[in-house]
């Protein structure tokens, strides 16, 4: 009872920090709405914020003032534009995720909780905040043998309010589930559920660190990339500690040509780097906006930042490659297969309609550029498909979905003119070949023969085994000469067990 007042009040207070920003009954959308709420709305626009600023600015406005896990669930929402429209999505995109930073008196008195020694004592030099988020902020320091390292230190006391609030959010999502058809499909509660699992993960930086030497190891033979080196004995769960990397961000581009860098290959090399994360190995890193995409000063891209990380199954990573790979060789019937078979899509429908709705939306792609192709008419076209044929939000798609965003995003703003499908073609097709292909049919028919072949010494003591209890359950009762029945239980087990055998070995293959 008292939480749930608790989170009344939480929402309620979010509600009035939307209303003072016109957030809550946007002017520009009341005219949509029944008319007690256009009402309602146009009384709380008394006196609002930011008259001239759009809906998801001042949307994003609101977010940023209530606070860490605000800031997370608008960067979350403008993955689903789906849900809330382009204009709006495309403003959330765009949410900073910059917070005043926390005194340097603190960030020492952190560093003393976790290692029971002054920074003093465990560094050569430490600095005043040099960058600060909503979950933690960074300072630049140097070991005591010269080496120069980033400090993540998390924000007090930042685990209890993100809990509260995301207790808060999952209280509303279940009213919101509950109104309508279209909010079940929407699977708003599983929404929160995987922002609240993502923002659990950042709230321990051990997590942070392991997700770092675990994508610097996948990573390790990919030419040209870079991930900083965790320095283990100064990490803890509210402080990490890896390599410092000099060089540019992504987002300075004037910066870059002035470096002589080609923008065309590097938009090229994001896009590989990801696609290699999502579908080799299923984890990637889920934050891979131009802030956190580095050109060191040798030339290598450098990923930093490992708050937000994604992963995928084995199966997950073939469905998505063989989406990826029937739009780019224009095979609209297998996509559609491929649809079918993971359960994407709902029962009953179609699936030659299908084909032919995906076709619409592939066809138009073919041949153009970046800069030639209107993403968000595109995006429409497949939401609207996903509402037609009954599909749900697959919660462990949501990070790729976003990063999938992020990442175009990146590479249309080193080259505009960039070819996605060009970029995506040499990764996925390998990948396809590698896990489908004759080359992967071939191990798995290798791995069945070996599992047969330990089997097979077997089966003959099962066969006896087996023979002799039928001979005796004949001898007990069944009217047929015992041998003869003896014989036939034994040819029928044979055959039995070589037809499981076989059926072994086509589970393994599959």
């Amino acid at each position: 009872m008292i939480s749930a007042l608790a989170d009344y009040a939480r929402l309620l207070r979010a509600g009035w920090t939307l209303i003072r920003h016109d957030a809550l009954i946007p002017r520009e959308y009341a005219h949509m709405a029944p008319g007690p709420v256009r009402a309602f709305g146009a009384v709380t626009r008394i006196f609002p914020k930011g008259r001239d600023k759009r809906p998801g600015e001042r949307l994003a406005a609101s977010f940023e003032q209530l606070g860490p896990a605000y800031v997370k669930l608008g960067q979350f929402m403008a993955t689903r534009p789906d849900i809330i429209g382009f204009d709006l999505a495309g403003d959330l995109g765009r949410l900073q995720d910059k917070m005043p930073p926390f005194s340097e008196t603190q960030a020492r008195q952190e560093i003393q909780n976790a290692f029971g020694k002054s920074a003093g004592e465990l560094f050569k030099t430490f600095s005043a905040p040099i960058a600060a988020a909503s979950i933690a902020q960074a300072h630049k320091a140097e070991l005591q043998d010269g080496r120069a390292v980033a400090v993540k230190i998390l924000r007090p006391r930042i685990e209890q309010k993100a809990s509260q609030e995301f207790r808060a959010f999952a209280r509303a999502a279940r009213h919101v589930e509950s109104l309508s058809a279209t909010g079940r499909r929407m699977e708003p509660v599983k929404f929160i559920e995987t922002l609240k699992e993502a923002a659990a993960i950042e709230l321990d930086l051990r997590m942070e660190a392991g997700a770092a030497s675990e994508l610097a190891e996948n990573l390790r033979d990919e030419q040209g990339v870079r991930v900083p080196e965790v320095i283990w004995p100064l990490t803890a769960r509210r402080v990490l500690t890896v390599e410092w990397i000099d060089g540019t961000p992504l987002g300075d581009l004037e910066a870059l040509d002035k470096r002589g860098i080609d923008r065309k290959a590097l938009a090229q090399l994001v896009i590989r780097v990801f696609l290699k994360q999502a579908l080799h190995t299923g984890f990637f890193h889920a934050d891979m906006h131009q802030g956190n995409l580095i050109v060191d000063n040798d030339g290598r891209l450098a990923l930093v930042d490992f708050g937000i990380m994604g992963r995928l199954d084995e199966k997950t990573r073939h469905v998505f490659a063989e989406i990826i790979y029937g739009f780019i060789t224009r095979n609209y019937s297998r996509t559609a297969e491929v649809h079918f078979d993971a359960g994407y899509v709902g029962p009953g429908h179609s699936l030659d309609a299908f084909a032919q709705a995906l076709r619409a939306v592939g066809e138009p792609l073919q041949g153009r550029n970046a800069a030639q192709v209107d993403m968000s008419r595109v995006l429409q076209q497949l939401f609207d498909v996903t509402a037609l044929f009954d599909m749900h939000l697959r919660p462990e798609l949501v990070l790729l979905q976003r990063t999938m965003v992020t990442v175009e995003g990146v590479a249309r703003l080193l080259d505009p003119e960039i070819d996605m499908w060009a970029a995506a073609t040499p990764v996925v097709k390998d990948h396809v070949n590698n896990a489908i292909g004759v080359k992967a049919q071939a191990e798995k028919l290798k791995a069945a023969t070996v599992k047969a072949i330990e089997v097979a010494p077997k089966l003959p003591e099962y066969v006896d085994a087996i023979g002799k209890a039928a001979q005796k359950i004949n001898e007990n009762g069944l009217n047929a000469p015992a041998a003869k029945t003896g014989g036939n239980a034994r040819l029928a087990v044979w055959v039995l067990g070589l037809a499981a055998l076989t059926l072994a070995a086509l589970i393994a293959t599959r």
